[in-house]
C-alpha cells in the first residue's frame, strides 16, 4: 500500500488533472451551472469506468490499491501526457509501461552537433539493437571508421565479436566481450519483441564462437563506467575511461563517450584529431 504522503500526492495530482479539463474536451453536454472547475468526480468514475465511490476514495487519499489497468483508464480519461501518464503510475505505487519505441531510430541535429563539440573525444550514439546511429570524428578515428563500414556492420555488437582488425585493437578483448555480451542479454529482455535484435543475437552465435559459448551462460550487466586499453596503429597505446548515457526521451538511444585518462593520451589524441 501506498505511504501517506504518496497518497495524497497521487490524490493531489488527480484533483488538478481533473480540474483542468473541460465537459466539451471528453465529450460530455455543456451545462450552464457548474459548481466545480473542469469535471466532476462522478464523471471522471463513468469515462474511466470505475466506481464513484472508490474514485472519490482515491482522491482523498485513501489507502487503497490501484491496477495498472485502471491507472491506464484514468490516463486516458485525463488526457495525461507521456510523463504524466508515468508521473501518475509511480505516484500509484507501479512501474510505468514502456514507451513504445519507433520501428526507424534517429539522431536530431542538436545531438550529432554535440558529438561534435566533443573534440578530441571519441563519442557516438547507439539503438536498442547496438547499432551506431550517429558519431564524431574522433570515435572514427580511434575506435573504427565507421564511415567506411557497410551499414549493417555498423554495429557494436558485429566490431566487437566479428571484426578481426578491431579484435586486436583492443588490449583485453576478451574481458570488453563479455561485459558487452552481458549488457546485450540486459537489453534483449526489454526488447524481447523486437525481430532484427533476436535476429542479430542468432547471428553472432553463428559468426563468433565465443559468442555461442558465453550467451547460454544468462550473464546480466547494466552499461557501466569503465577503462579500455586500445593499441592504435598509428600513435600506439590510448587508454580511455568511458560512461555512457540515457538520451532521454528517445527510448534505446545511448551516448558513449569516452575520455583520456593521462596527458599522454590526450596528446595522442590531439595528434591524431590534428592530422
Amino acid at each position: 500500500m501506498l505511504e501517506n504522503v504518496q497518497r495524497a500526492e497521487l490524490a493531489s495530482f488527480l484533483r488538478t488533472r481533473r480540474a483542468r479539463l473541460s465537459p466539451a474536451e471528453v465529450g460530455l453536454p455543456h451545462t450552464i451551472r457548474r459548481k466545480t472547475a473542469g469535471l466532476r468526480r462522478e464523471e471522471v468514475a463513468q469515462l474511466a469506468g470505475v466506481g464513484v465511490t472508490w474514485y472519490t476514495w482515491l482522491e482523498q487519499g485513501r489507502d487503497i490499491h490501484v491496477s495498472a489497468q485502471v491507472l491506464d483508464c484514468l490516463a486516458h480519461t485525463l488526457r495525461l501526457t507521456p510523463a504524466e501518464k508515468a508521473h501518475l503510475y509511480l505516484l500509484a505505487g507501479q512501474a510505468p509501461p514502456l514507451q513504445p519505441t519507433p520501428a526507424q531510430e534517429h539522431v536530431s541535429p542538436f545531438l550529432q552537433q554535440m558529438l561534435e563539440r566533443l573534440g578530441n573525444c571519441p563519442a557516438y550514439i547507439t539503438g536498442r539493437r547496438w547499432d551506431v546511429l550517429a558519431w564524431n570524428r574522433a570515435a572514427s578515428l580511434v575506435i573504427a571508421d565507421f564511415a567506411v563500414l557497410p551499414g549493417q556492420e555498423r554495429n557494436i555488437m558485429r566490431l566487437v565479436f566479428t571484426n578481426e582488425q578491431y579484435r586486436q585493437r583492443v588490449v583485453d578483448w576478451k574481458g570488453i566481450a563479455q561485459k558487452l555480451l552481458a549488457q546485450l542479454r540486459a537489453s534483449s529482455s526489454l526488447y524481447s519483441e523486437d525481430e532484427q535484435l533476436t535476429a542479430l543475437i542468432a547471428e553472432l552465435q553463428q559468426r563468433s564462437p565465443e559468442f555461442a559459448s558465453w550467451w547460454p551462460r544468462h550473464e546480466v550487466q547494466g552499461r557501466q563506467d569503465g577503462q579500455k586499453e586500445l593499441r592504435h596503429p598509428q600513435v600506439g597505446t590510448l587508454v580511455l575511461e568511458h560512461s555512457t548515457f540515457q538520451i532521454e526521451g528517445t527510448p534505446g538511444l545511448k551516448m558513449v563517450v569516452y575520455l583520456p585518462t593521462s596527458e599522454e593520451t590526450n596528446r595522442k589524441l590531439e595528434q591524431l584529431c590534428a592530422r
